[in-house]
């Protein structure tokens, strides 16, 4: 009886530990696809802010939240299912459906550009007197940037996860779906509050605090222009790198080996700069590539009569 009861602890110890090492491999796993999407996450937060500037300061992290929950229901209802069932059974479909979102990017990106241009940007942020509508409006623009974002997020985590089997990765996937929210609207968040930390700052005592809060509430105007910039190019960036991919896996390769050549050249000739420098040359490219797609969409659609009805 008494060696039944050890055996079966024993067992159970065994179980316990093999548990124990699955949650560590499925948090290291999670820890590695996250690591692998923190460029886009870059791009996703530099989007975000310019839909909240010209909000007032009450109605500026409703909205973010609205956008956060957007996000979250993006990532686990909407692209977390179908990424998984196409990986698992149409695998060859993921890169052309992640083309066409990011073509979607360029056309948002090269329709700010042109409207900065011609002086009638369709993208411009409501003020307080705007109203309710425009508001909604704008989470709604967000979301579906945001949609297009997530899903290159998550399929880039798809593939770092790819040799799990498809529990773990449904579990990894989530995880990776929270902390990727939490992170990029986190910092919006304290990004479009910063003013107002300022402003609470300039009420203290202390000269030094007044004088950081004075800081922040001329610095962060300009920040968040310089965001929406930003935002601008990143969309442009990320929806030309994806296109440059996807035309090397689709099989047409001399588009990326061109760029490849390029940014390895560039790594090997300019030393200890080589990697930062080799990053611009591809980003540059790739946002040229973004423009030029995106320009062309913008051109379409404004040639349509739907397109023709903005201005």
């Amino acid at each position: 009886m008494s060696a039944g009861l050890f055996g079966l602890l024993d067992d159970v110890a065994a179980l316990a530990r093999l548990a124990a090492a699955s949650v560590d491999d499925i948090g290291a796993a999670a820890g590695r696809a996250t690591a692998k999407a923190a460029g886009v996450v870059i791009d996703d937060t530099a989007v975000t802010p310019q839909y909240v500037h010209g909000i007032t300061a009450d109605r500026e992290l409703p909205m973010i939240k609205r956008i956060a929950l957007g996000s979250l229901r993006n990532k686990l209802l909407f692209i977390l299912p179908a990424a998984l069932l196409l990986s698992q059974f149409v695998p060859w479909l993921l890169t052309p459906i992640l083309m066409l979102g990011a073509t979607y990017l360029c056309f948002e990106g090269a329709e700010k550009v042109w409207g900065k241009i011609s002086g009638h940007d369709a993208h411009a942020a409501p003020t307080a007197a705007v109203g309710e509508d425009a508001e909604k409006q704008m989470t709604s623009g967000a979301i579906r940037t945001d949609f297009i974002l997530s899903a290159e997020i998550m399929v880039i985590a798809l593939n770092e996860v790819a040799d799990q089997s498809f529990w773990p990765r449904l579990i990894i996937l989530i995880v990776v779906a929270f902390v990727i929210t939490a992170a990029v609207y986190g910092v919006v968040a304290l990004i479009v509050k910063m003013d107002d930390v300022g402003l609470a700052l300039t009420q203290r005592a202390s000269a030094f605090a007044q004088k950081v809060g004075r800081g922040l509430v001329v610095g962060m105007p300009k920040l968040l222009t310089a965001l929406s910039v930003i935002g601008t190019v990143a969309m442009l960036w990320v929806g030309g790198h994806i296109l440059l991919l996807g035309t090397d896996t689709l099989g047409w390769h001399p588009p990326y080996g061109f760029v490849h050549h390029l940014e390895e050249n560039v790594r090997h000739a300019t030393g200890s700069a080589g990697g930062l420098l080799a990053w611009l040359v591809n980003t540059g490219i790739s946002a040229v590539i973004g423009l030029v797609v995106g320009a062309v969409v913008v051109a379409v659609v404004h040639v349509l009569p739907f397109g023709k009805k903005k201005h």
